[in-house]
């Protein structure tokens, strides 16, 4: 789990990287092909990129705390991923344009940002009283949750 908010930042960059890895190494436009893409089109090797950057995505997910539809949001993006590639040639061309990870990942930089992050425990704000200062402004930074890293 992040203790910091240091470690949601570093969290958040990892996941940059890991978004335009998979999904735009190569990009022309606003279109890109990133190595998700690139080794789908050899036999095991996108398969097990696919499942082992979504995996890596997951535990990003769930060290960063990020909330139960966002992860659930991921799983989805990242299963669909996975799917297609049990269909032989037409699952490889989806695979090369469908940019799960950029979409898991990017859910996941929303959740981040959408969270006021606090470095103390939650049961030591609520004794005091900062909880609901906490809450405060969270509320007026326009972010959706409040989530205590101690």
């Amino acid at each position: 789990m992040a203790r910091t908010v240091r470690d949601i930042e570093k969290i958040w960059l990892n996941v940059e990287g890991v978004k335009k890895l998979s999904d735009r190494v190569i990009g022309i436009g606003p279109f890109g092909v990133g190595m998700d893409g690139l080794l789908t089109w050899i036999p095991w090797a996108g398969d097990a990129y696919t499942v082992g950057a979504g995996a890596w995505l997951m535990i990003q997910g769930l060290r960063a705390q990020a909330s139960p539809a966002t992860l659930l949001r991921m799983a989805a993006y990242l299963a669909a991923d996975t799917a297609t590639a049990a269909v032989p040639f037409a699952g490889a061309v989806v695979d090369t344009v469908f940019v799960a990870h950029a979409m898991a990942a990017k859910a996941l930089q929303k959740d981040i940002e959408s969270t006021h992050w606090v470095e103390a425990s939650e049961r030591d704000a609520r004794s005091s009283g900062d909880h609901e200062r906490h809450v405060r402004e969270g509320r007026a930074a326009g972010k959706r949750r409040v989530v205590y890293l101690g």
